[in-house]
C-alpha cells in the first residue's frame, strides 16, 4: 500500500468517504498540512502519530471537512417542511411533538433554518424539537454560538435575519428563541451505536452527504437514514442524490424543488430493488469544496471562448477570463456575469429564473459547455430526464472531460440500468484525472 492509500484507507473507514469523489489532491493536501502542524518528520511518522492519537485522528478529518453552506439553501425544501409539519400535528392531536433530524448539520445553518421555517409556518415552540448531527467538533462549536457573517445569507429574500437575529459587532447573531429548538452533537451517520441511529424522526435532513460515498457505504448510509424516517415520514435530499434514493425503495413526495422522499409501499421497494440489484458505479469526482456540506449546484467552471472560423458548429475551447472580450457582450450583459447569475438563481431554487437565464446566454452568445450542464441539471431536478441527458451530452460535445457534467450523465445512465455505458464515463474521467495529475506533477518538477 503506498504512503497515500494509506491515509484514503483511513478517512474511508472512519467517515466513508470515497477518495475518488472529492480527489486525491484534497486528501494529500490536507496530510501535509497536518505533517506540517504536528512537526512530523515525513509521513511514515505522521501516520505512527495518527495510530494512537484520537486527537490527530480528528483534527485530520477537519483538514478535510471544508464547511460549505448558508440559511435557507434550497429555499422551497423549508417552505414544504413547514406545510408537512403543520398537516403532521393536525393528525397527531397532541399527542407528542414533532421529533426533527439534521445530518451534517455543519455550522448550524440548516437546523437553524428549519426552525425558523418552522415558526414562520406557525408551529409553536412546545410543538417541535431538532437534533442536530455532525462529525466535526469545530463546526458544532460554530453552530452552537449562533454567530455568522454575510457569506451566510445568500439571496434577495433575506426578511427573516430582521425576524429572528440580532446585529452585532462580528455579524449576525440568532435569537435565543431560535437556538433553544435545536440540541447539536458530534457523530457520525455510519456508527450504529449512536442514539440517533436507533430513533425514527418525523422529519430528517440528509443532503449532499452521500454522493461522496462509494456504492457500498451509500447503501449503508441510506439504510439508516430509512431507519431515522419514520413509516409516515418525510426525507429531504440534495438533488443530486434523487436517483440513489430511488433505487433504495423510497420515491419523491412529488413537491417541486423540495427534493423531499416518502417510504414506497413494499411491493414496489422489492420490484425496485429486484430491477436494480445489479452493481452500480459510484458518482464520479466533481472537485467540491466540501465534505460534509457542499453546493449540490457545482461552482461555475471555466468559460470557453466562443469558437471561431470552424466548420464544427460546437468546437471545445479555451477558458475565458473576466477581462477577455466576449462577442456581443455589453456592460449589463457579460457572458460571465450572466454564468454567475445562472449559478446563483439554481442555488437558489428558483429554476425557471436559472433556465431562463440559460436560453438569454444561448441567445446572445457562442454555445458553452457549462450552461448546457446547467439546462442538464435544472431538467434532472424537474423530474426531465431524457431532457437532461440531451443537455449533458451537448455539454460534453463543448468540452468533451466537463467533469460535473461526465459525472451526472453516469449517475443517469446507471440509474436507467445502463451500468456499461456508466462505468465508460466513469474510465473517460479518471483518464482525464490522471492525465491532469501528472501534468501538475511534471510542472512542479520543472
Amino acid at each position: 500500500m503506498s504512503e497515500d492509500a494509506r491515509f484514503f484507507a483511513f478517512l474511508k473507514h472512519r467517515i466513508g468517504l470515497d477518495v475518488a469523489s472529492v480527489g486525491e489532491a484534497i486528501i494529500e493536501r490536507a496530510v501535509r498540512q497536518r505533517c506540517m502542524a504536528s512537526k512530523a518528520a515525513d509521513q511514515d511518522g505522521y501516520w505512527q502519530l495518527l495510530q494512537r492519537s484520537a486527537e490527530e485522528q480528528q483534527a485530520l478529518i477537519e483538514a478535510v471537512i471544508v464547511p460549505e453552506t448558508w440559511f435557507f439553501r434550497y429555499p422551497e425544501s423549508f417552505v414544504t417542511l413547514g406545510k408537512l409539519a403543520t398537516e403532521r400535528l393536525a393528525q397527531l392531536k397532541g399527542a407528542r411533538p414533532l421529533r426533527i433530524l439534521s445530518l451534517p448539520c455543519s455550522t448550524g445553518e440548516e437546523p437553524y433554518s428549519m426552525a425558523m421555517a418552522l415558526f414562520d409556518a406557525g408551529v409553536p415552540a412546545q410543538q417541535f424539537k431538532i437534533e442536530a448531527l455532525d462529525i466535526s467538533p469545530l463546526s458544532l462549536q460554530r453552530a452552537r454560538r449562533g454567530l455568522y457573517g454575510k457569506n451566510s445569507f445568500r439571496g434577495g429574500q433575506l426578511g427573516f435575519r430582521e425576524r429572528y437575529f440580532g446585529q452585532v459587532e462580528d455579524g449576525y447573531r440568532v435569537e435565543e428563541r431560535v437556538r433553544e429548538q435545536v440540541a447539536f452533537q458530534v457523530g457520525n451517520l455510519l456508527d450504529p451505536t449512536l442514539p440517533v441511529a436507533q430513533s425514527a424522526y418525523d422529519f430528517v435532513f440528509c443532503r449532499n452527504l452521500l454522493i461522496y460515498f462509494d456504492v457500498d457505504t451509500q447503501r449503508r448510509g441510506f439504510e439508516a437514514l430509512k431507519r431515522m424516517t419514520r413509516d409516515d415520514g418525510v426525507l429531504f435530499i440534495g438533488p443530486a442524490e434523487g436517483s440513489l434514493l430511488g433505487r433504495m425503495g423510497m420515491a419523491s413526495i412529488g413537491i417541486a424543488q423540495s427534493f423531499a422522499f416518502r417510504h414506497q409501499a413494499p411491493v414496489q421497494t422489492e420490484a425496485w430493488v429486484m430491477r436494480t440489484a445489479s452493481a452500480v458505479p459510484p458518482p464520479l469526482p466533481a472537485e467540491p469544496t466540501s465534505v460534509i456540506v457542499t453546493p449540490a449546484f457545482a461552482s461555475r467552471p471555466p468559460v470557453p471562448e466562443p469558437a471561431k472560423n470552424s466548420a464544427r458548429p460546437f468546437v471545445p475551447a479555451q477558458p475565458l477570463t473576466r477581462s477577455s472580450p466576449v462577442a456581443g457582450a455589453t456592460t449589463t450583459g457579460e457572458a460571465p456575469t450572466l454564468l454567475d447569475s445562472i449559478a446563483r438563481l439554481a442555488n437558489e431554487g428558483k429554476s425557471a429564473e436559472a433556465k431562463s437565464a440559460c436560453e438569454q446566454y444561448l441567445t446572445r452568445y457562442e454555445p458553452v459547455a457549462p450552461v448546457f450542464y446547467w439546462l442538464g441539471l435544472l431538467s434532472e431536478v424537474d423530474g426531465q430526464g431524457a431532457a437532461a441527458q440531451g443537455f449533458y451530452r451537448k455539454a460534453l460535445y463543448l468540452q468533451p472531460q466537463h467533469p460535473e457534467a461526465l459525472a451526472q450523465l453516469a449517475a443517469l445512465l446507471a440509474a436507467q440500468g445502463d451500468n456499461a455505458g456508466a462505468r465508460r464515463l466513469q474510465e473517460r474521467a479518471a483518464r482525464s484525472q490522471n492525465a491532469s495529475r501528472s501534468l501538475n506533477k511534471e510542472g512542479r518538477n520543472r
